[in-house]
């Protein structure tokens, strides 16, 4: 038995319950939603987890230094090459000899693209990161004649006149990519060559069809809302999956939060939020299906998320001032505490539904919007949201159970009856049982009593906490282990259920096996 804490200072603090039940399961957690998200923006890719002539380079340039904080982080999937740059990207300007690459303007993002990493780079970077690929076409400029070109460049092992090219470049093998992106945000009016839904979800149906032609054993992922908050969200999905519902298999979700009022307890609520989206789009498949008189199931890929406002300011002005630069330090975001707190919260809502969320990528992976951040020619460190989605793509594997959770709550600005509380928990294939949690008050440590009469003997195996008294507080290149993970109070075992510490304003991993 360890008792870190003692029964007296558990007596004193406020209390919360979680009930847990090894049948309570709402689905297999699919390793995919540990992914994570590579666009030609910014510094992330170069400078980011490529920088030829970096002391940690390799000989195909990819940042060693980054490699290994990516190999840690536990990704499963990269999508890639956008984001909004896909959707005025030829596929076919990133293959061949890099001497002979064309160097084009990048609408999205107002930068030169000199495509010198393209997809043979990207697909030899995710094989040394352990990552699958996940790849995004431009069904925005482009369309179906060039979608079904690149699945026989990428797929097809030989004989045809793309694959045979892919061989001269360097790949006898396929690069066997399974899972494809219908082009990205088509909602959007910022997108390039935005479509209504009835223009998207034909083509979106009609390169689908040839994709799947090529290769039938490749996934199709269709454009949902950018975000929530857009005036034809609901009605934009309806339509696309009335064109695509029998060629496709998951939709889209898009969302990010910030706290630009420095309103703590309401942003650590946007999970909230973040429920109801993924419940309101899983209706709407639902509502599809029926309509159709349909066997088949949509899933969804939450394949950007995060938080993300920091940098607006400080983006606009470098955009203004070096317009068509190459590699801009855009969407640069130095996250805090709180964030790591509520990108702790959001891993959690995805476990949670992990019965239709099958696919999800934290956007973006090194510099913008991301957990890793480096210097041009410097150093490579993790921000404080890194160590949220380590544990939970490390422990995150197996069964989500429903988590009965018993908690005080708060009302804030957009938001009532937020529990203090927010937990999620996994049942291992091996049998061991991880709880995730964090505690969204401000001022008081909680005791929190897990049921766990179900499970049989557990054995207490150890408590990952993440606390700190400034909830501004980040990591940099010169303090890179300002907020870091470290031992938490723990608990002990009474009677079938286990008592724990849980701290004011923190990230919570309890961890426990089988006897």
């Amino acid at each position: 038995m360890i008792r870190w804490v003692s029964e007296s200072e558990v007596i004193a603090m406020k209390k919360a319950s979680v009930i847990l039940d090894k049948d309570y399961v709402i689905g297999d957690i699919d390793p995919r939603i540990y992914g994570s998200f590579v666009e030609h923006l910014g510094r992330c890719v170069y400078g980011g987890i490529y920088e030829p002539g970096h002391q940690t380079a390799d000989e195909n340039g990819f940042r060693g230094d980054v490699m290994e904080l990516v190999r840690d982080l536990g990704i499963t999937v990269v999508r890639y090459p956008g984001g909004n740059f896909v959707s005025g990207f030829n596929w076919e300007d990133s293959i061949g000899p890099k001497d002979s690459r064309p160097a084009r303007l990048d609408l999205a993002w107002f930068t030169t693209e000199t495509n010198e990493f393209g997809l043979h780079e990207y697909i030899s970077w995710c094989r040394k990161a352990n990552a699958k690929p996940m790849y995004s076409i431009n069904l925005g400029t482009r369309g179906v004649d060039a979608a079904r070109n690149i699945v026989e460049y990428a797929n097809h092992r030989g004989g045809s006149y793309w694959s045979d090219l892919r061989r001269k470049n360097g790949a006898d093998e396929p690069f066997d990519i399974k899972l494809w992106c219908l082009g990205n945000e088509m909602d959007g009016p910022w997108q390039i060559a935005h479509k209504t839904a009835w223009e998207y979800g034909r083509i979106a149906n009609e390169a689908g069809k040839v994709m799947k032609w090529v290769d039938p054993s490749v996934e199709l992922v269709v454009c949902g809302s950018s975000h929530s908050q857009m005036p034809t969200f609901g009605e934009w999905e309806l339509q696309v999956l009335e064109e695509c519902y029998d060629t496709v298999d998951y939709i889209s979700l898009h969302r990010y939060y910030g706290n630009p009022t420095n309103d703590t307890p309401g942003f650590l609520a946007r999970t909230m939020d973040m429920d109801e989206f993924i419940k309101t789009v899983v209706a709407i498949c639902d509502s599809v299906k029926g309509k159709k008189h349909s066997r088949k199931k949509i899933n969804l890929s939450f394949d950007e998320w995060n938080v993300w406002y920091h940098s607006h300011e400080q983006d606009r002005e470098i955009t203004k001032r070096s317009k068509w630069g190459r590699a801009l330090p855009l969407l640069e975001d130095v996250y805090n505490f709180e964030d790591a707190l509520l990108v702790g919260s959001m891993l959690m809502t995805l476990i949670r539904n992990a019965d239709r969320v099958k696919i999800a990528c934290m956007a973006q992976l090194v510099n913008v919007i991301a957990p890793i951040m480096t210097q041009n020619g410097g150093a490579a460190w993790a921000q404080t949201i890194y160590y949220p989605f380590m544990h939970a793509s490390r422990y995150g594997r197996g069964k989500a159970l429903n988590a009965l959770v018993s908690s005080p709550k708060y009302d804030c600005t957009d938001y009532t009856d937020v529990p203090y509380i927010d937990a999620a928990a996994v049942l291992g294939d091996d049998g061991s049982l991880t709880l995730f949690c964090v505690n969204r008050d401000m001022n008081d440590d909680y005791s929190l009593e897990l049921d766990l009469r179900s499970f049989g003997e557990l054995s207490f195996d150890e408590h990952i906490i993440i606390h700190h008294d400034d909830v501004k507080a980040v990591n940099t290149a010169e303090n890179p282990n300002n907020v870091v993970p470290a031992m938490g109070p723990g608990g002990y075992f009474e009677s079938g259920r286990f008592i724990a510490k849980v701290p004011a304003l923190s990230w919570n991993v309890l961890r426990f096996s089988k006897e």
